[in-house]
C-alpha cells in the first residue's frame, strides 16, 4: 500500500474499482463519530449523522457486504442542493492512543465516471485519545440547468471516493454515492 500516495489518488480520473487499503490500515483508531453538511447561506441543514464510537475494534477479515457497508455511504439529496452557493460541512472524529500527524483528506467527485471536483484538506496535528472537529466552507461549484437536470435523471451516477492519508501514507479510502431529487 505505500506506493498510494496522494499524488496517486490526485491523478485518477475515474472512481477507484475497489478499496485501496484494508480496514486494518486505520491503525491510529480514527472514528469518525457526526458529519454535518448545511447550506451555509441558510444554515438549513441538508444532512445529519451521528453515532457513539465503537467500544471493540472491527475483526481482521470481514464479508465484503459487510466491509462495503462499512465504508460506503448513499447520500440523497435535494436538487435545489446542487444551487447552493456555499457549504458547510463539519466533521467530528475521534482518534486512537497513538498521534496523528499531517492528517490529510482528497476527495474526488466523479460524475459518469468523469472527474468533476476534487477537494483536499490537511488537517494537521490530533492529540492522541482525543475528538476533534473539522469544519470546511466552500463555495458549490456554478451547474446549468442541463447539468442539474443531468444529475437528477441518473441516481447514483455522481460517486466519490474520499482517501485519507496520515504523513502521506494512506490510512483509510472510503466511497460514497449520491443521488439528487427535486422535492
Amino acid at each position: 500500500m505505500s506506493s498510494i500516495t496522494p499524488q496517486a489518488v490526485l491523478s485518477y480520473e475515474k472512481p477507484t474499482s475497489g478499496y485501496l487499503c484494508p480496514l486494518s490500515a486505520n491503525s491510529y483508531g480514527i472514528e469518525f463519530l457526526k458529519f454535518e453538511i448545511k447550506d451555509y447561506d441558510t444554515s438549513k441543514v441538508v444532512y445529519q449523522v451521528a453515532r457513539e464510537p465503537d467500544p471493540e475494534p472491527l475483526p481482521e477479515t470481514l464479508d465484503p457486504e459487510v466491509e462495503n457497508l462499512i465504508r460506503s455511504v448513499k447520500y440523497t439529496f435535494p436538487a435545489k442542493f446542487l444551487k447552493f452557493k456555499t457549504v458547510r460541512t463539519m466533521l467530528e472524529f475521534c482518534v486512537g492512543p497513538k498521534p496523528v500527524s499531517n492528517l490529510r483528506m482528497i476527495e474526488r467527485h466523479f460524475f459518469k465516471d468523469k472527474l468533476v471536483r476534487t477537494y483536499d484538506f490537511e488537517f494537521g496535528f490530533c492529540i492522541p485519545s482525543s475528538t476533534n472537529s473539522w469544519e470546511a466552507i466552500y463555495d458549490v461549484p456554478e451547474y446549468s440547468t442541463a447539468l442539474v437536470n443531468d444529475y437528477v435523471a441518473h441516481p447514483f451516477a455522481h460517486k466519490s471516493d474520499s482517501f485519507y492519508f496520515v504523513d502521506n501514507k494512506l490510512i483509510m479510502h472510503n466511497k460514497a454515492e449520491y443521488q439528487y431529487v427535486r422535492e
